[in-house]
């Protein structure tokens, strides 16, 4: 019996998009596990904990299992991509391409990540062309702008990210009125 094909999807996820959720469940048409990966990088700040990332994939993960896709799972790490996918048996990494910029870093990262594991390939997938230039930075400057993010993300992360929003905003005016 041949081993299960396990891909790991890692990324900040800061916040998901639709368009991440997208490349995951086409990921797990084609793969047996796909895990959704939130990794703790200290390198970029993000304004959703963790944990609260983590809800959101879950939330989207649970809805995907009404459409018959029940193989994501979600899950978080510390450090390497790489070091994490050897830690949970996966044979692949998966990467969204949008454009020639992704592709560029995408292939350098393969690079480096086939010098520390030759068994764990690099799959890319190219985004749809609507999900081409959406990205978390332009969902997080649009939601601190105050207009609407609904068309980017699932309708319970744009819940979520506007009562975080709103939280920040509340945060900064009391500590601007000390």
């Amino acid at each position: 019996m041949a081993s299960k094909k396990t891909i790991l999807y890692p990324g900040t996820f800061c916040p998901p998009t639709i368009g991440h959720s997208d490349l995951v469940i086409r990921a797990a048409r084609r793969f047996d596990v796909v895990l959704w990966a939130i990794g703790n990088n200290p390198v970029k700040r993000c304004f959703l904990t963790v944990e609260e990332r983590l809800d959101m994939l879950r939330r989207i993960t649970e809805e995907s299992r009404d459409s018959g896709i029940n193989n994501i799972k979600v899950v978080a790490f510390d450090g390497p991509a790489i070091r994490f996918a050897e830690s949970m048996g996966a044979n692949f990494i998966l990467r969204g391409l949008r454009n020639t910029s992704d592709l560029q870093f995408e292939l350098e990262m393969a690079t480096a990540n086939r010098g520390m594991s030759k068994n764990i390939e690099t799959v890319c997938m190219f985004s749809k062309p609507h999900f081409a230039t959406l990205s978390s930075s332009i969902v997080r400057e649009v939601a601190f702008l105050g207009e609407e993010i609904g068309q980017y993300v699932h309708p319970y992360v744009a819940e979520k990210i506007i009562e975080k929003v709103k939280q920040i905003q509340a945060e900064k005016a009391c500590r601007g009125r000390r």
